[in-house]
């Protein structure tokens, strides 16, 4: 039955909604306006090293000095277990190695040294001069099969020096059969990453051959000129240090079961995000403290006991695997730490 017009429901119903339809005192103010918050300037993905705001940036990383004495902590404390493995390195580097080239003659590099620079044998210059020339020769072969020999075995003792460093971090039981044995199921993948660093030192390969070329044949003969293809260099050299800063740990980490080497390059790249300029400062004293301590040790050995040099420098390479990867593997584990 249809309600009347002037009923009384009717009428609350009318209130009711006029009531609903009326401003409070609050609705009639005007809307607040928030300011709007600018998001942070997004640095192009092309740029070498981004900056982030102090409040973003990752924690620190221990200093190089305490991460080589974490690191000579790892290898003094398990030095049977290192050094095993070393001294099987030292053997199968002499016997397929050494057995394919002559030996250092170190008399006949000081007498060169000597001659051409003038110097008096026996004095500092002249035992310094024959370390650098010892380390120039070190670093060449001249049998091409030698150096064939000489990756497989720096591949082979990386990949057992590593699996031995897990397993010491992870306090299981570890010997040198099992570093050589277990060790080396990840080759294939661990032969990979190191093609894919190789690659990444094109730009700086390219870098020095184009910058030697104009030095030695006189194209840049002005300030401006050098300047410019030194610019070039160190571009073409920042661009592969950038790439190496991160695939250096790609090594470790294709390490780890069912990895295959682009997630390791990926996680790599993640690991270092915003820590290139830190990382590289740590990676570049690895090389100048090895260089010290040689010097340190061979020096005096080459000025007063010459015929021991040549053996104790071969002792000294023969442990520079396992020095070198134990401080690569202390800071990857702080990275991962964080």
């Amino acid at each position: 039955m249809a309600k009347k017009p002037g009923s009384k429901t009717g009428k609350r119903s009318a209130k009711s909604r006029a009531a609903a339809t009326k401003k409070s005192p609050a609705d009639s103010k005007k809307p607040v306006r928030v300011p709007r918050k600018l998001e942070p300037k997004r640095h192009p993905r092309w740029q070498f090293w981004r900056r982030l705001p102090a409040n973003q940036l990752p924690s620190k990383l221990p200093s190089s000095w305490r991460l080589t004495k974490l690191s000579a902590k790892t290898l003094r404390g398990h030095w049977k277990l290192f050094g095993k493995i070393s001294l099987i390195y030292g053997v199968l580097n002499l016997a397929l190695v050494r057995g394919f080239s002559s030996g250092i003659d170190i008399g006949s590099l000081r007498s060169s040294f000597d001659q051409a620079v003038g110097v008096s044998s026996g004095s500092f210059t002249s035992g310094i001069g024959t370390f650098v020339s010892l380390l120039g020769s070190a670093s060449t072969s001249g049998n091409p099969g030698a150096g064939t020999y000489q990756l497989f075995l720096v591949l082979f003792v990386s990949l057992a020096v590593i699996w031995a460093l897990r397993q010491v971090a992870a306090d299981h039981p570890a010997n040198a059969r099992g570093a050589y044995y277990q060790g080396m199921y990840p080759l294939i993948p661990f032969i990979l990453v190191t093609i894919v660093i190789g690659l990444q030192l094109i730009p700086l390969t390219i870098g020095s051959f184009i910058y030697s070329i104009v030095i030695s044949n006189g194209i840049a003969v002005g300030f401006w000129e050098h300047a410019f293809w030194l610019a070039i260099f160190v571009l073409l050299a920042a661009l592969s240090i950038r790439m190496i800063c991160s695939s250096i740990f790609a090594l470790y980490i294709v390490t780890l079961p069912d990895m295959t080497p682009m997630s390791a390059l990926r996680s790599a790249r993640r690991l270092v995000k915003h820590r290139r300029l830190s990382i590289l400062r740590k990676l570049l004293w690895l090389p100048i403290l090895l260089l010290i301590i040689l010097a340190v040790i061979l020096v005096p050995v080459i000025i007063w006991i010459d015929p021991i040099t040549q053996w104790l420098f071969l002792l000294l390479i023969m442990c520079a695997p396992a020095a070198i990867h134990a401080y690569i593997y202390t800071l990857y584990r702080e990275l991962l730490n964080d």
